[in-house]
């Protein structure tokens, strides 16, 4: 299941920047919950602890945990790292949403 949601390379860097900053072991958390202007949306957090059946993903000293409902949701996802002329974000390519909202973190299936 690991394979089915990939981290870019831009994604990594960055998460590894911020991680570097975070005290040891913490790594980023990407879920799914109900909300946003599309239905769904996604939430970034930082964790110390990885739950049972957390899908970890490990790429250039970045480690992404995604609980295994998200995940599902996400099947098929690269987590990416933009910046542009409004700012920078990390962005969730997800071949699944029919739909998304402008900013780029809520979606419809």
């Amino acid at each position: 299941m690991t394979a089915s949601v990939t981290v870019s390379e831009r994604a990594a860097r960055r998460i590894g920047e911020i991680l570097k900053k975070e005290p040891a072991g913490t790594m980023l958390r990407v879920s799914v919950e109900g909300g946003g202007c599309s239905g769904f949306q996604y939430k970034f957090d930082m964790e110390r602890a990885r739950a049972d059946g957390d899908i970890v993903i490990a790429r250039d000293g970045a480690t992404v945990l995604i609980d295994p409902v998200s995940i599902g949701f996400m099947a098929g996802s690269e987590i990416d790292f933009v910046e542009d002329l409004i700012g920078a974000s990390f962005k969730v390519k997800n071949p699944n949403a029919t739909a998304s909202c402008g900013c780029g973190t809520s979606f419809a299936l």
